[in-house]
């Protein structure tokens, strides 16, 4: 469990309700001590038994991000890379899942040496040594225990950081817990006994927080904090008032205007004299550029899981930093892709999307909304409407283009079934560096994609080499079962259609466009994934310019 750096460690704990911005206060805080020159690392620790999220319904857990390293992890990895621009990888998440697979592995090869395995010490201990390794040179290694204190599956998290508290010194860490304070309209106050209970729930395993950041649509009373205080046997200064704001991109604005980051440093024991005090302009840049954009640009994101703003939420976030480089305020609509389901009248679809300046069909899987999907792609297709198929939304755009211009009327995908022409098939082998990956339609559904970073080759007479600022080769980010049948690529080039990208040996296509549309572009890759509000990805800024041009037209 040691290692050759000794860094401090900031627990981050959420009480009373879940969806309380644990993974936010985690990157804020990371982005504050960043801007004093401080290096750091986040992690995320979920208490739920899958492996990874990668088998879960987006329903059930939002978003599935995928790392440069191809793991599958939690959403919240997705904001620590936005606000932090340090790439996340697969030592940056485990779960109860993964714990017990690495135990019993270890058990079976005889690790243990015939004792008998139990929570403590051999799961806590594994969730010890997740957490103190892969540390390199950074300052602070910040975890983030996924669901609420108190819940039965994450007891074993919170013994481990007890522990280890304990293993490396309590003052070398330091426990931060978002709770939150209800405000009753009937009484017309804040109530602090939620929170009070949520700190004697972890008290009750052992866990005195440090800092607790109060989440509330108002300030804190002084009554109320010194209260809170006195309950909780916190100081005064460390009970924070963590304000609702209307962007997640003001909360390191807010944060130091709290003194978040001084209450931290001065836990440590760290001379703040030795850290310049940050200016945090690039977030302001950011917060001026949210509060005065010069126009609003309506977007349709039409896919299977949009009930669920959380099962897109890299999309959504790529989407607003689009806005920010273009200075527009960017509506996102969310529509089902069911609702186009049986319109066999582009009208009908118009009537439908009459307002919208430009169209993106996500990723997904199953053959659930399919027919809604090609309708709408046939639509921006026919109209001109800027259109960005991502993933599944290129494969389908591919398909409606293979039925509806190429003439080959009985084109799908194997993913539903056998049609006369698979036009996308499953992916079974493809190259990962040296290494040949080879996969069938037995294999287990997690972790068995083509996952992460992948080289993509751009052809030079093509949109796309300039939306990439005329680069030859890119690298972006997969998570696909499914591809494209490169067998089909001259047909549908004879008929119009241009693969414009495709993977380094030439078999897998990658991009999809129209030339002769203002903008149409297909990706199997999710450029969502390495947008940030200070680099937006250039697919979304060029996207965004796009509808800005088509907004100019309705």
């Amino acid at each position: 469990m040691t290692s050759p750096y000794s860094p401090r460690f900031i627990f981050i704990t959420g009480g009373v309700v879940s969806s309380l911005g644990k993974g936010i206060a985690a990157s804020a805080i990371a982005a504050i001590l960043m801007e004093r020159g401080l290096k750091v690392r986040i992690r995320k620790l979920d208490p739920y038994l899958n492996v990874d999220p990668g088998t879960m319904s987006p329903y059930q857990h939002g978003e599935c991000f995928v790392t440069e390293d191809g793991a599958e992890t939690d959403l919240d990895l997705g904001h620590y890379e936005r606000f932090t621009g340090i790439a996340a990888s697969k030592n940056d998440n485990i779960t109860t899942g993964k714990i017990y697979q690495n135990v019993i592995n270890n058990e079976r090869r005889g690790d243990y040496e015939g004792k008998t395995v139990q929570v403590i010490p051999h799961v806590t201990d594994e969730i010890k040594n997740f957490i103190t390794s892969h540390i390199n040179d950074e300052d602070f290694i910040i975890c983030e225990i996924g669901g609420t204190v108190g819940d039965i599956e994450g007891l074993p998290f919170l013994e481990a950081i007890r522990q280890l508290a304990n293993d490396v010194g309590r003052t070398q860490t330091c426990f931060i817990h978002v709770t939150l304070l209800p405000y009753i309209s009937t009484s017309s106050e804040l109530k602090t006994k939620p929170t009070q209970h949520s700190v004697k729930e972890l008290l009750s395993v052992g866990i005195q927080p440090d800092i607790l950041l109060c989440r509330s649509d108002r300030n804190i009373p002084e009554s109320e904090r010194e209260k809170i205080a006195r309950f909780c046997n916190v100081k005064k200064s460390c009970v924070i008032s963590a304000l609702d704001v209307d962007s997640i991109y003001k909360v390191p604005i807010s944060y130091y205007e709290k003194n978040v980051d001084v209450e931290i440093l001065n836990h440590f024991n760290v001379n703040i004299g030795d850290h310049i005090a940050p200016h945090l302009h690039k977030w302001h840049n950011i917060a001026n550029l949210l509060n005065y954009s010069e126009g609003n640009i309506d977007i349709a994101v039409i896919g299977k899981y949009t009930s669920l703003p959380d099962a897109y939420k890299s999309l959504h976030e790529a989407l607003i930093h689009g806005g920010l480089s273009n200075n527009v305020n960017i509506n996102i609509h969310w529509m089902s892709s069911e609702e186009f389901d049986g319109i066999n009248d582009s009208k009908d679809c118009a009537n439908k999307l009459k307002h919208i300046h430009a169209i993106i069909v996500p990723g997904g899987f199953g053959q659930r909304g399919t027919d809604g999907m090609i309708n709408v792609i046939s639509y921006a297709r026919q109209y001109h409407i800027p259109f960005l198929g991502i993933c599944f939304g290129m494969q389908m755009a591919v398909i409606e283009y293979a039925r509806n211009i190429a003439g080959l009327v009985n084109a799908g995908s194997s993913e539903f079934g056998h049609y006369d022409h698979n036009i996308i098939g499953l992916l079974t082998e493809w190259m990962h560096g040296n290494e040949k990956i080879h996969r069938n339609k037995d294999s287990y559904l997690g972790g068995t994609m083509r996952l992460g970073a992948y080289l993509c080759h751009l052809s030079k007479e093509s949109k796309i080499y300039y939306v990439y600022n005329k680069q030859q080769v890119i690298n972006e980010r997969h998570r696909h079962r499914y591809e494209v049948n490169i067998d089909y690529k001259d047909i549908l080039e004879n008929h119009g259609l241009l693969f414009s990208g495709l993977s380094p040996d030439g078999l897998l296509p990658e991009i999809i466009e129209i030339p002769n549309h203002p903008w149409f572009i297909g990706v199997q890759f999710h450029p969502e994934l390495i947008s940030t509000p200070f680099m937006p990805h250039p697919l979304f800024t060029s996207l965004v310019d796009a509808a800005i041009n088509q907004s100019r037209l309705i």
